[in-house]
């Protein structure tokens, strides 16, 4: 059996996510301050959603610092699903805030509201560069961790709502036209609804211990067939225990003539140099006892 503690791709990347909760923490206070100072509702509506990415990406952080925890008697693995809890968190608060946009641009197609759009244009200026710092600094970690993505994620809808604002407000301040602000707020809630129940299926596969999208358990099998002494293989599975940390168990059958540590290590070198598995768990067996199991 092979187990250690070892830094998530989320730990890894844990000052990239600092320094995005603090950019958009100050940007938040800011566009708070403007929205009153102007008394443009775009504005305190804006921060009302860079509320729930600035929630989000301290969700984030927290459920990082979770996962650091060494493991116990009573947390064997460790607190990893951490990370994964606050991913699928992160996509239930990112659909309902999509569907709030969008129910928010129905009620304003009715009777659009007059909006300071000059203040709006400046302030969403800003918010547009402080979201693609975020963006860029995030986006690596993103294909590494579901909890980065579900922060990535964040970013960048509230990068598409500056780009909106922007948009909205520039028609607004040139024609006068305020049908501008629904019409570009449905069309930004509709963008990032499809993305996030993409996040949100693999949050829950992960939960649901699904094979991982990364490992062939067909492959894998055939894999250690192969390997020399190894007679069979049944009982196998393979589950995430949070993002770029797969986990593995098998019954091995050994041939007679070869040795039970020989077999084990064979296996064990195997899997974590041809597979994606960090933890490898194998009961090796000879062909009698394998007869006596009774398996699904």
């Amino acid at each position: 059996m092979k187990h250690g503690h070892s830094d998530t791709p989320a730990s890894l990347n844990k000052g990239r996510l600092r320094l995005v909760f603090g950019l958009t923490s100050v940007y938040l206070v800011v566009e708070v301050i403007a929205g009153l100072f102007t008394h443009s509702l775009a504005l305190l509506a804006d921060a009302g959603h860079m509320l729930t990415d600035v929630a989000g990406l301290g969700l984030a952080l927290l459920a990082i610092t979770f996962a650091e925890r060494p493991a116990t008697p009573k947390h064997t693995y460790g607190y990893y699903r951490v990370e994964i809890l606050a991913a699928l968190t992160n996509t239930v608060v990112l659909i309902g805030v999509s569907l709030y946009i969008l129910y928010e641009a129905y009620q304003r197609l009715a009777q659009p509201p007059e909006v300071s759009s000059k203040t709006m244009l400046i302030v969403a200026t800003l918010g547009l560069v402080v979201n693609i710092a975020g963006v860029f600094i995030l986006r690596a970690g993103a294909t590494e961790s579901l909890n980065l993505k579900g922060a990535y994620f964040e970013v960048l809808s509230d990068m598409l709502t500056s780009v909106g604002v922007i948009i909205a407000a520039v028609i607004m301040w040139t024609t006068g036209w305020y049908y501008a602000d629904p019409l570009i707020s449905a069309g930004i809630g509709l963008f990032i609804l499809p993305r996030t129940w993409v996040l949100l299926r693999e949050a829950i596969g992960v939960l649901l211990e699904g094979t991982p999208s990364d490992i062939n358990l067909s492959t894998l099998r055939e894999s250690m067939g192969t390997i020399p002494g190894v007679a069979g293989v049944h009982d196998l599975h393979v589950w995430t225990l949070t993002s770029g940390m797969n986990a593995m168990s098998a019954h091995v059958v050994r041939s007679d003539e070869v040795g039970h540590d020989t077999v084990l290590s064979a296996v064990q070198q195997r899997v974590t140099t041809d597979f994606n598995i960090a933890h490898v768990t194998v009961q090796v067996e000879t062909q009698r006892c394998a007869e006596s199991e009774t398996h699904l």
